[in-house]
């Protein structure tokens, strides 16, 4: 038995011999694979840029690096923390292969405080060390008015008191407790005034230098070499916080000149790296969008019963969205807000007072609201409606939708390529931007080849991409039934050469800023540029009462309308004008619509439709007859304008 015991011992001792070789083994061999892993920081700086609507694709090129033989690390440092880890790529020059790209987060290596941030964190602080000290006294005086109210002297049958010694007593305890309520009040106001100035000093912390990031991140790349080498690094990747939006200033002199348009891009980001002198590429490509192709399903018939609707189209208009845009905790307006159709190129920002005023093309009714610290919303926006907004503060600075891949075709396929030189968005710019314009495969991009600085503060820079002058016809639209108003609209035919993108545009006509239009660059073969209403064209529609007539003949009645519509042309050129009026069609074969005077109109008999289109030379004053008759059963009213 003994024998056993002991041979069993010897068993489990020599097992736990060799798993402590094992062990020992194991640590040498990753200890050993550890040591030959040598890992070297590297240098890089950001050389190109490519700004997407929603994202940027960041390269950067690394300085020279000496490589030792076997495996090495290569520690890109204190790179943005919003990389998109999928959207990774290294590639190298030398004689070594490249086994592995990794991002890891680097928190030893804050991201670094501008010296006006510090400055404004600093008074932020000073002012909440005043709070603690008037919070204090708050509870002093509380304490105080607790022990008032407790210590109130009450009279008692049995006990004799001097009645002026008492009243002494109750009109000093007065004053103590007004005095300790008055106190509070006045702490209570100066406390409140404090937090206000808090909220705007950090505020304006977030506004110098954009949203705080907290870590950083590493890229560490690692290659193998054969023998001891040196070797220069590119590395590309994807970071969400950068955005850019066409805009245009659209200008026209007069009728018998050509439409000026500057076209525009303003680029944000606040990715937590400057981009310094680099290579600005900007692209229409959306690496947010999903790339997926659409799949149409079977179109299954059936009864309303059954569950099915009927197919509800989207009326084919713009629609103008206005709202503020404020903190939802101190209800402070948020001047340079970003606002955005989403899923389009259709953006803006708001101005000081946190107002926005935004286009929707057809189709569209999301908007997109955000601000440097706040959380991000979306909401639906409905015509002629206002919508305000009240942003919350971010919790957490790094909750980023996460992007799913790129949006940019391997290839570059080129079909159309031209140079513009054009004006810097500066005014102290006195060299212009050159920018090539590439339409490629999926997407257009415009290539800027002056460096050019953007910090990451989230602030807009307008950077003018295109100016050109087209040759427009210029046409007067006026609908009188609905307002008296002439809308100028300049229709250019030549533009299919510059690859616009949909946007808001700011109109300029003789000289004066007429407001906001919608550049829609739909499947069209005509741009339509509504340049605003011009009161020098007048149109006026009246109805004519002593021509209204009404007649009844049997079961039947006959209603009369006649109206006049007066056009006058105050400028000193001519006017191609276009009216359009309409006339009712019956809904069923009990009324009819007797057509009596259309003064030489076109009409569309499907929806009643009256177009009239001539020139009107100056001063010239032009009157049309619009006249018809009504025919329904006598009694059954119908509406008759």
């Amino acid at each position: 038995m003994q024998n056993g015991l002991a041979l069993h011992h010897k068993v489990i001792n020599s097992i736990h011999m060799y798993r402590k070789l094992l062990f020992a083994l194991l640590f040498f061999i990753k200890a050993t694979a550890f040591a030959q892993e040598n890992q070297i920081s590297v240098n890089s700086k950001i050389s190109d840029v490519t700004v997407f609507m929603n994202g940027a694709q960041v390269q950067r090129l690394s300085d020279n690096v000496d490589l030792p033989q076997g495996v090495s690390l290569l520690v890109f440092s204190g790179l943005s923390s919003s990389i998109e880890t999928q959207s990774l790529q290294a590639k190298g020059e030398g004689n070594f292969t490249i086994l592995s790209v990794a991002k890891q987060n680097n928190f030893l290596l804050d991201k670094k405080k501008s010296e006006q941030k510090a400055e404004l964190l600093a008074k932020s602080e000073d002012i909440s060390d005043k709070i603690v000290v008037l919070n204090n006294e708050m509870a002093v005086y509380k304490a105080e008015e607790e022990m008032l109210m407790k210590n109130q002297t009450v009279m008692g049958p049995n006990v004799n008191y001097d009645l002026t010694k008492l009243k002494a007593a109750l009109d000093f305890q007065k004053l103590r407790l007004n005095e300790a309520k008055n106190k509070q009040a006045t702490l209570q106001k100066e406390v409140a005034k404090l937090y206000e100035e808090i909220n705007k000093l950090n505020r304006q912390a977030a506004e110098v230098d954009g949203k705080p990031i907290g870590n950083s991140n590493d890229v560490v790349v690692k290659v193998s070499a054969k023998s001891a080498t040196r070797g220069k690094f590119t590395l590309t990747y994807l970071v969400k916080n950068a955005s850019w939006y066409p805009s245009y200033d659209i200008r026209a002199k007069d009728v018998a000149s050509p439409i000026q348009l500057v076209y525009k891009a303003n680029v944000s980001q606040n990715s937590g790296e400057e981009w310094k002198n680099v290579k600005l590429i900007l692209s229409s490509g959306n690496p947010s969008n999903n790339n997926e192709k659409p799949i149409l399903p079977t179109y299954n018939l059936g009864y309303l019963s059954a569950g099915y609707s009927f197919f509800n189209p989207i009326a084919a208009t713009s629609n103008i969205v206005k709202g503020k845009v404020v903190g939802a905790s101190d209800n402070l307006a948020l001047p340079g807000a970003s606002v955005r159709v989403k899923n389009s190129s259709i953006a803006t920002v708001t101005d000081a007072d946190g107002n926005y005023s935004i286009q929707l093309p057809a189709g569209s009714n999301v908007l997109e609201f955000n601000f440097i610290g706040f959380e991000p919303q979306e909401l639906v926006a409905s015509s002629g409606r206002q919508l305000n907004v009240r942003l919350n503060e971010s919790m957490n600075a790094l909750n980023e939708v996460v992007v799913t891949g790129y949006g940019v075709a391997k290839k570059e396929v080129t079909s159309s390529s031209s140079t513009i030189r054009i004006r810097g968005a500066s005014s102290l710019s006195s060299v212009p931007l050159e920018v090539k314009n590439i339409e490629k495969q999926t997407n257009v991009t415009f290539e800027i080849r002056t460096p050019y600085t953007i910090l990451s503060d989230g602030k807009q820079a307008t950077v003018d991409i295109g100016n050109y002058d087209f040759k427009a016809d210029y046409e007067y639209y006026a609908v009188p039934k609905v307002t008296s108003d002439a809308f100028l609209t300049a229709k250019i035919t030549d533009f299919n050469e510059v690859n616009f993108i949909s946007g808001e545009a700011s109109i300029f006509f003789e000289g004066t800023y007429l407001g906001k239009s919608l550049l829609d660059i739909s499947n069209t073969d005509t741009l339509t540029i509504s340049l605003g209403v011009d009161k020098n064209v007048s149109v006026k529609r009246e109805k004519q009462k002593g021509y209204t007539e009404r007649q009844f003949i049997g079961s039947s009645q006959k209603d009369t309308r006649h109206f006049v519509i007066d056009i006058k042309n105050r400028k000193s050129q001519a006017v191609n004008l276009i009216i359009e009026d309409q006339l009712p069609i019956p809904s069923n074969n009990d009324i009819t619509v007797e057509k009596q005077e259309l003064s030489k109109a076109k009409l569309d008999e499907t929806n009643g439709k009256l177009t009239w289109q001539f020139v009107l030379q100056p001063n010239e004053q032009k009157k049309i007859d619009l006249k018809y008759q009504v025919k329904y059963p006598k009694n059954r009213p119908i509406n008759i304008e």
